[in-house]
């Protein structure tokens, strides 16, 4: 595991190690979680993009119609 040493003003540090204990963690865990969520989103991202330069334009604007009209059907309310 490594180490890495960031610099924080120190009202910013003292805000975050509220918020940790807020959540009952660490402010190592915390920020371990944070680099989670912004290397899953930049994973997405990455793979969103590569697949697009791949496709092709109206094959997935024809996949989104169906997307929205099965998401139409189950979000109107019965009766």
């Amino acid at each position: 595991m490594a180490t890495m040493t960031i610099r924080l003003p120190d009202a910013k540090h003292v805000r975050l190690k509220r918020l940790a204990a807020r959540q009952g963690v660490s402010l190592n865990k915390l920020i371990e979680e944070w680099s989670s969520v912004a290397l899953a989103q930049f994973d997405a991202e990455t793979r969103f993009l590569v697949r697009a330069a791949r496709g092709d334009a109206r094959t997935g604007l024809a996949l989104l119609g169906k997307l929205d009209a099965t998401f139409a059907k189950r979000t109107t309310p019965k009766g």
